[in-house]
């Protein structure tokens, strides 16, 4: 009896200096794991500093937000403009957020990070914006905000998410917000020197937003891919994510014409979301027909329903608000919705021959629809006569105040296309070098990489359980 006590004392006593030690690892590991988590993710928090510090020296709100203007009065154009600023925030953070949730075991990453990015290049593109454009006309002002520079700062945004729609699937938050910061700056300075310098018209952002979007991701992709993680059988879709991603489609489609609107003025304005929303129409109705004849056994694809029918809103960016007449958006409606859907049976696959994997198919949806759109204001400016559907021509072209021809102009549009191009793809494939040093996912197209579940909490917990 004694014997067993004794030894029953010791085992207690064991057990207890046991659980003591288990009590100090456990402790140690995540005192580790939160100093070495805090230190991965200290870029992100200095990113944020920065933002707190540059905002606090360098903007001050609008004369409509400190009582400078009666808010009653029309002086104030917040009831003008911020309904168009719902509509183009909805598409930024739901419509693109869900069109990428197509793959299916990506969701949680393409929603979550649409939303921190998003939030990351709004602050930087008012930020970066604002001192380029003080940069290009050499008069250095505080950055005032108004409902205005809010929307420029969506737009920003949007081509943002254009290029992280390239590479979805592909990086990690670092990553990201790496991209972003470097993509901001060389898309601060395209739309400047389109802008100030060649005084060029992209009222939807055909060329400012979409085209250069697609094509700076397209080129930081080419660089960054890991060509052996890109083979996996997750990088696909389901029938449940498919669906998924029609409803960012049709937000995305149901809100475009205030994409192109949101910052037109006047009889302007109004043509904008006619000639928008016709040539959305064509773009659908001819997706459904051309994917319906190219795909195998006569069916229609999913891809083609997802993208190709909202390239008639890219399309029509540059010129919405030209004189392109009613049946010219429905012409590029079609064209647009042809060409992205041959874009996604052909194109892709040849581009993926060549080490350039696109996984949205952004270079259907937002490059070539958008070079259609810069050709299109190219076209329409060198056509425009003095006086536009009784607007005075140069409240839609500044540049033919000063005594520009309309041919002048269009050489002007066309100017602001091939520099679009050449500073999309040289800024992507420079920011893709530097990406290339940081630490890369482990694995493609996979949530697990970075969010953490209940249910695998909970699997985890029960078996630490069963070997104690």
């Amino acid at each position: 009896m004694l014997f067993y006590l004794q030894n029953k004392n010791q085992f207690y006593l064991n057990y207890l200096k046991c659980i003591n030690y288990l009590e100090l690892k456990i402790f140690s590991y995540l005192k580790m794991s939160i100093v070495e988590n805090v230190f991965n993710i200290s870029p992100l928090l200095i990113m944020q500093v920065i933002s707190i510090i540059c905002y606090g020296l360098f903007t001050d709100y609008g004369k409509e937000a400190v009582g400078t203007t009666a808010g009653s009065q029309t002086s104030n154009t917040i009831d003008k403009y911020y309904p168009f600023f719902q509509d183009v925030h909805v598409m930024i953070f739901i419509g693109f957020g869900f069109l990428m949730t197509f793959l299916k075991r990506y969701s949680h990453s393409a929603l979550g990070y649409t939303m921190y990015l998003s939030s990351l290049a709004i602050q930087y593109g008012i930020l970066i914006n604002g001192f380029f454009h003080c940069l290009f006309k050499n008069s250095w002002n505080t950055i005032t905000l108004d409902i205005q520079t809010l929307i420029t700062g969506d737009f920003a945004a949007g081509a943002v998410l254009i290029t992280f729609g390239a590479l979805l699937g592909k990086t990690n938050i670092l990553q990201m917000s790496v991209i972003v910061l470097c993509e901001l700056i060389f898309y601060a300075i395209n739309e400047s020197i389109g802008v100030i310098e060649y005084e060029a018209v992209d009222m939807g952002g055909s060329m400012y937003v979409h085209t250069f979007g697609a094509f700076f991701g397209l080129a930081v992709s080419y660089v960054i891919t890991n060509i052996e993680k890109i083979k996996s059988e997750k990088n696909g879709a389901s029938y449940i994510s498919d669906t998924f991603a029609m409803i960012g489609t049709i937000f995305l489609w149901m809100y475009w014409p205030s994409f192109n609107g949101a910052l037109a003025d006047g009889n302007s304005q109004h043509r904008v979301v006619i000639n928008t929303y016709l040539a959305l129409t064509n773009s659908c109705i001819m997706a459904f027909i051309i994917s319906k004849i190219v795909r195998p056994h006569q069916k229609f694809d999913m891809v083609d329903i997802q993208n190709a029918t909202l390239a008639g809103g890219v399309a029509v960016g540059s010129s919405a608000d030209l004189v392109i007449a009613p049946w010219g958006a429905l012409l590029i409606g079609l064209v647009a919705g042809t060409i992205s859907v041959l874009g996604y049976v052909y194109l892709s696959p040849k581009l993926e021959e060549y080490g350039i994997y696109d996984t949205c198919g952004v270079n259907n949806l937002h490059g070539i629809p958008g070079i259609i759109g810069g050709l299109g204001g190219f076209i329409s400016a060198s056509v425009a006569d003095d006086t536009l559907y009784g607007d005075n021509i140069s409240t839609i072209f500044p540049g033919r105040a000063n005594g520009r021809s309309a041919s002048q102009q269009g050489l002007y549009q066309l100017a602001a296309l091939g520099t679009t191009l050449t500073i999309s793809i040289f800024g992507g494939l420079i920011t893709g070098f530097i990406v290339k040093n940081l630490a890369e996912s482990t694995e493609y197209f996979e949530d697990n990489e970075n969010w953490g579940y209940e249910e695998e909490n909970q699997l985890e917990t029960a078996n630490i359980d069963n070997t104690l």
